[in-house]
């Protein structure tokens, strides 16, 4: 009985789903008035601005610019040869409070789809962060098992709460790719209880899956007083302090670097439970973020290969083009 009932709730979201795609589909593409679709699938009016709502809400929609932006691929170009980056996309710069989030998200998310369509099985790895959770929302509904999507870094606080919503729980969701996400602290109360999760056969998997890994989508954050690292509760005023002393800049999945690329080793470094990106060698790393108070790392990053792949906006790619 609990299963038949089960079978008819996923027949009715079916359902609703095919109805407002086609609801979608009349509005956006036949263009009809939201009157016309109404009387078309037989329901009233506000029934039909939601179904056309849902659509939009279920990703059912894209939009696609058929002119290419210019100046975005100039300075796209400027970098990959600069860099010499495997990818570089360059997204127009956008006001407001979220700034140029929602292109890079977009953007972002659709090189993602690039990998998770290829039919050969693939190992794609992720940081976490504001920056890669605007992504995942914007992942297409995928039919992809064969692909192992992996964590790079925990996403618990010092009490285990979670502070953020990993990624690659998200996009294997939408996607139904097999799924290792890292629910560990990020940074762990001592470096025995490190030590301790690295002996677990779930940790010594997601090693595995790094050095397997073809491509790494990656935020990068900076390392100050605003930084997001501090400002989320991952880390202390007193261990910010100390890496910054240290010379840290800029940090990707919690791991800090300085101006030379390189791991900068604190007593921190030997609490965070995380995989430095730079050992998938193999990878296509690919750094998602803008914003002048990235530059320095963004720069450090991509001069010194801890980045071989990036997604930015226009004024960011600007600031890298000025030195």
């Amino acid at each position: 009985m609990v299963d038949d009932s089960n079978a008819r709730r996923q027949r009715l979201a079916r359902d609703r789903l095919d109805q407002a795609a086609r609801a979608a589909w009349l509005y956006y593409i036949a263009a009809r008035t939201q009157d016309e679709i109404a009387a078309q699938l037989h329901v009233s009016r506000q029934t039909a601005q939601r179904l056309i709502a849902r659509a939009v809400a279920e990703k059912l929609i894209k939009f696609r610019f058929d002119h290419p932006l210019g100046e975005c691929l100039a300075k796209a170009d400027q970098l990959t040869a600069r860099y010499r980056l495997a990818h570089c996309e360059v997204v127009p710069t956008l006001n407001g409070d979220d700034g140029s989030l929602p292109g890079l998200a977009i953007a972002a998310a659709q090189y993602l789809e690039t990998w998770l369509s290829q039919p050969a099985p693939l190992v794609i790895g992720f940081s976490t962060g504001r920056t890669l959770r605007a992504v995942a929302a914007e992942i297409s509904p995928l039919d992809a098992p064969q692909h192992k999507l992996f964590s790079l870094c925990g996403t618990l606080g010092y009490d285990g709460r979670a502070m953020a919503a990993d990624p690659v729980t998200r996009i294997a969701e939408r996607t139904g790719a097999q799924c290792f996400p890292m629910t560990l602290p990020l940074a762990t109360s001592t470096a025995a209880e490190k030590a301790l999760a690295e002996r677990q056969r779930a940790y010594q998997t997601l090693q595995t899956l790094n050095r397997q890994a073809r491509c790494l989508i990656l935020g990068v954050g900076h390392i100050g007083w605003r930084a997001p690292l501090h400002q989320s509760g991952f880390i202390t005023d007193a261990e910010l302090a100390a890496l910054m002393e240290a010379g840290a800049i800029g940090e990707i999945a919690g791991c800090a670097f300085d101006t030379r690329g390189s791991r900068v080793v604190t007593p921190l470094a030997a609490r965070i439970t995380a995989l430095w990106a730079g050992g998938a060698e193999e990878a296509i790393r690919v750094g998602v973020a803008a914003g002048a108070e990235k530059l320095p790392a963004l720069r450090a990053a991509l001069a010194n290969g801890l980045l071989n792949g990036l997604i930015t906006d226009e004024t960011t790619a600007a600031g890298l083009l000025a030195r």
